[in-house]
């Protein structure tokens, strides 16, 4: 015995219940930016003015044209029902522009926050670098320094080739001189004073 495909045919399982499904807009995203357009042009003098001329015509027509062709006649119930349904279609369409807009601006102050993190990031990095440099050159010689060692160090050598030029003065000296006995010492006490004979 074959079993019904469906689910619905099935008796040992319930019914699924019955959903009312609204029709949804094809795209909210061209929706959005239609409901924006509609809430931009509500929110201009051109709008006040072809409302206000709508207004105007409609009063003067049902006022003062022949009875007969009066669709309105003087509460003009029909105007402040076509008033009311303008105003309660604008209300959503206005909060849609508005919740759209809260987005943008969402998005574009995280947008600049991130923005803000990575120049403080950059900022604090360039500092510790700078830091870094101005320690680094503090150890670094300098002209002036290099100048100033290499003058010294001059000095040195020439302080040690007069050293070495007296000295090879004094081994020219006794070379030319008679071998002689070792000369006598002068002796002298730790006070600097030679003794007495």
């Amino acid at each position: 015995m074959a079993e019904p495909r469906r689910r619905g045919n099935r008796l040992d399982q319930p019914r699924e219940p019955a959903r009312l499904r609204l029709p949804h807009p094809p795209d909210a995203e061209s929706f959005g930016r239609w409901s924006e357009g509609i809430a931009r042009f509500m929110g201009t003098a051109r709008f006040l003015v072809y409302m206000t001329v709508v207004i105007v015509v409609w009063i003067a027509w049902n006022a003062l044209a022949p009875a007969r062709l009066r669709f309105d006649p003087y509460t003009f119930t029909f105007l402040t029902l076509m008033l009311s349904l303008q105003a309660s279609y604008a209300a959503p369409l206005i909060l849609l522009a508005q919740n759209r807009q809260a987005d943008r601006d969402r998005l574009a102050m995280e947008e600049d926050r991130r923005r803000a993190a990575m120049q403080k990031a950059d900022t604090e990095y360039l500092s510790r670098e700078i830091a870094a440099l101005r320690i680094a050159m503090g150890e670094v010689a300098t002209r002036d320094f290099l100048r100033s060692e290499l003058a010294r160090l001059a000095e040195e050598l020439d302080e040690l080739a007069l050293r070495r030029q007296k000295l090879d003065d004094e081994d020219d000296r006794r070379r030319r001189r008679p071998e002689r006995g070792p000369e006598p010492v002068d002796e002298v006490d730790s006070d600097g004073v030679r003794p007495k004979p």
